[in-house]
């Protein structure tokens, strides 16, 4: 099971993710702000946006917002963001 090692606040809404596998990645957050729920609102404050803590290998943030290593490492695979350790 894949779980996030490190986070590493990048600047706007970007956070760098680094997994147990040794890969990682810069998340661009700013899609899961378009959301509006009622969680991610309170992303759109710079300072609690950086909250941010990894808590059982997931990326969590105060109000009870998280995100599994492995919905991020697919989202970042996906977007060609990933970037896996040499073989």
């Amino acid at each position: 099971m894949i779980k996030i090692t490190q986070a590493v606040y990048q600047s706007d809404l970007e956070i760098k993710l680094h997994f147990s596998d040794g890969s990682f990645g810069v998340m661009d957050f700013s899609e899961v702000l378009v959301q509006k729920t009622s969680l991610t609102q309170a992303l759109d404050d710079t300072v609690f946006f950086q909250r941010f803590f990894i808590e059982l290998g997931a990326l969590c943030w105060p109000n009870g917002l998280e995100f599994s290593a492995g919905s991020l490492y697919k989202k970042l695979e996906a977007d060609g963001k990933l970037v896996k350790p040499a073989a």
